[in-house]
């Protein structure tokens, strides 16, 4: 591991992945969010791979504890779970102020292609009966 200012050059450039859900407890908006940094060799991927599974999967599962402040409902469509790759400058300084705002009443296409013009690459997140989970590209 190389430990210096090459290292935080190398980890400052990383994307970030982040898994989110655009949904509604009990008619509340909410939108929970799992994420984590990716090496550059997964930024290269086709596909996040076991990393986005392994996010959707964690968000998913935080849903389905919070199900019981009431019922559960997709806020937006297929896009409702959504897993978008971002710069950490971006994930850290615009994501939270697109999400209060959204949670406060914003409009839903707007947050949508807010996030579509920060990300590198996003996809929706989808599973079909039989078959594993499947990242097809969005928009």
């Amino acid at each position: 591991m190389v430990v210096g200012p090459q290292w935080m050059d190398s980890l400052a450039d990383a994307p970030y992945l982040v898994a989110l859900a655009l949904v509604e407890f009990a008619g509340n908006r909410a939108l929970p969010l799992s994420g984590k940094s990716q090496s550059v060799t997964a930024a290269d991927a086709a596909d996040p791979g076991e990393d986005g599974r392994t996010l959707a999967l964690e968000l998913l599962l935080r849903l389905w504890q919070r199900s019981d402040e009431g019922p559960l409902q997709r806020a937006a469509g297929e896009a409702s779970l959504l897993l978008v790759e971002l710069p950490l400058e971006l994930m850290s300084e615009q994501l939270p102020l697109l999400k209060a705002n959204w949670i406060s009443g914003g409009d839903t296409a707007a947050l949508l292609t807010s996030l579509e013009g920060l990300a590198i690459r996003a996809w929706r997140i989808r599973i079909a009966k039989y078959e594993p989970v499947s990242f097809l590209p969005w928009p």
